[in-house]
């Protein structure tokens, strides 16, 4: 089991957003993506102890895909 975390930057609040398809109730912004990627597993770890899945043994380890996308543009070179 992994999952899968897609952080997209928001150009007008000049954040990263995180959201994940695999965990519920995820959704995690930063200003940058290393202080992301450790508020994504703090928030994973909580999501999933809440939801119930720590077991009695705690959680096993899942791996964090962190899949970033940011657009840039390149100017209109003008000739």
């Amino acid at each position: 089991m992994s999952i899968i975390v897609r952080a997209d930057w928001d150009d007008e609040a000049q954040v990263w957003v995180a959201t994940s398809h695999d965990v519920d109730g995820l959704a995690v912004e930063s200003d940058t993506l290393e202080a992301l990627k450790d508020k994504v597993v703090a928030a994973i770890t909580d999501l999933l102890e809440l939801n119930g899945f720590a077991g009695d043994g705690g959680l096993p380890e899942i791996p964090v895909h962190i899949m970033s996308e940011q657009m840039a543009r390149v100017p209109n070179p003008r000739f």
